[in-house]
């Protein structure tokens, strides 16, 4: 009997009271990306960003206790305000690269975020970047909500 192995995948979604453009320039441009990038508490540096298909993107996040996390990753599409397509890999480790595709949907004048990361080899390992990516959209829902109070 033949087995086949199932896909294990995160998807995560937010509304976000911001136009699609805005959303997408806050997840694709550097100085934005330092301030949301990494879980809670998590700091983002070493952002660097060659946003083309082919182009590689990497950053490091720091922990609360000091630790660098480094990441990187090939950028596969891009749809402007629409949607990115990246492979996702921690810097170092011997996992696999993940795909990660974001899209961007206009909801009337506010923007669906659709996050979805696979494959995962463990359900274990889904579920610890389900946490830190669910975090890191909270706080990129935060950012883009107190930058848009202050005019920028």
């Amino acid at each position: 009997m033949q087995q086949t192995a199932e896909l294990i995948g995160l998807f995560i979604e937010r509304l976000i009271d911001a136009p699609c453009p805005l959303v997408f320039k806050v997840w694709t441009t550097p100085e934005h990306m330092a301030r949301w990038l990494g879980p809670k508490g998590f700091s983002a540096h070493a952002i660097h960003v060659d946003f083309r298909p082919g182009g590689a993107w990497s950053a490091v996040i720091r922990s609360p206790e000091g630790k660098d996390y480094p990441m990187g990753g090939t950028y596969r599409e891009i749809e402007d305000n629409r949607r990115i397509v990246l492979t996702f890999r921690w810097t170092g480790e011997d996992d696999p690269d993940t795909l990660v595709t974001v899209t961007f949907e206009d909801r009337d004048g506010k923007t669906r975020l659709t996050f979805a990361q696979t494959p995962f080899d463990t359900v274990e390992s889904r579920d610890s970047h389900a946490e830190g990516w669910g975090e890191c959209l909270d706080r990129l829902v935060a950012y883009i909500l107190q930058a848009r109070g202050e005019g920028r």
